[in-house]
């Protein structure tokens, strides 16, 4: 089995000792690489080239933000965890946008963070569930007004149909399960809508989803 490297990003000595022993316990998953500050880890990141990135937010030098940012523009490819002590709404929608495919709270058991991992890496969006909803209520209850997105336009009956269950959290095999597609047919459909609306991976989409009204309460 082909081990998935990850750099681990943490302002805190003992936080990183603890992400190490948590990673390196598990026969799929390998730290590569360690960094105390978020200049530290881009740099580690374009040398190691990490499948995942476990970032954390309030780094020296450099906030995790925009070291998600500048590392997810130099290396698409590589997936960025984003981690905090603080499960602030600015801090969970920042790190989205900057390209993060996941955001949780420290305090995550750790067999909830593994499963997060390993979602992460296998392209799946992941966001802390005391964060979720808020989320949601901001960008599909009236907090924030929709904004009109053309890309939206291109996307044919079916796809906007799979995007709404993606933004729902939905997975490819429930999506499958739902629409009684087959799962290859969802992931194709996936695939499409990416490339439409010209993002990076499902988390984006998502987001494009809720901005647009796409997704409504009860809808």
């Amino acid at each position: 089995m082909t081990e998935a490297g990850v750099l681990v990003c943490d302002a805190q000595e003992l936080m990183r000792a603890g992400l190490r022993m948590v990673v390196d316990g598990q026969s799929d998953l390998a730290v590569v690489g360690e960094a105390g500050d978020g200049e530290t880890a881009v740099a580690q990141a374009l040398t190691l080239r990490p499948d995942l990135v476990l970032m954390d937010v309030r780094l020296p030098r450099l906030d995790g933000i925009s070291a998600t940012a500048q590392l997810r523009a130099a290396l698409p490819e590589t997936r960025v965890l984003v981690l905090t002590a603080c499960d602030r709404d600015e801090y969970a929608y920042a790190a989205l946008r900057a390209g993060a495919s996941g955001f949780l709270v420290k305090d995550t058991p750790t067999a909830e963070l593994l499963v997060a991992v390993r979602g992460v890496l296998r392209g799946d969006a992941v966001i802390a569930p005391s964060v979720t909803r808020r989320l949601i209520d901001r960008y599909v209850t009236g907090a924030v007004a929709p904004l009109a997105d053309k890309r939206l336009d291109v996307l044919s009956d079916r796809e906007r149909e799979v995007l709404g269950l993606v933004a729902r959290g939905l997975n490819n095999a429930e999506i499958a399960g739902k629409l009684f597609l087959g799962e290859t047919t969802v992931k194709t459909h996936v695939a499409r809508i990416l490339a439409k609306l010209r993002v990076r991976d499902r988390i984006e989409a998502v987001v494009v989803a809720y901005e647009s009204g796409l997704v409504r309460p009860g809808g």
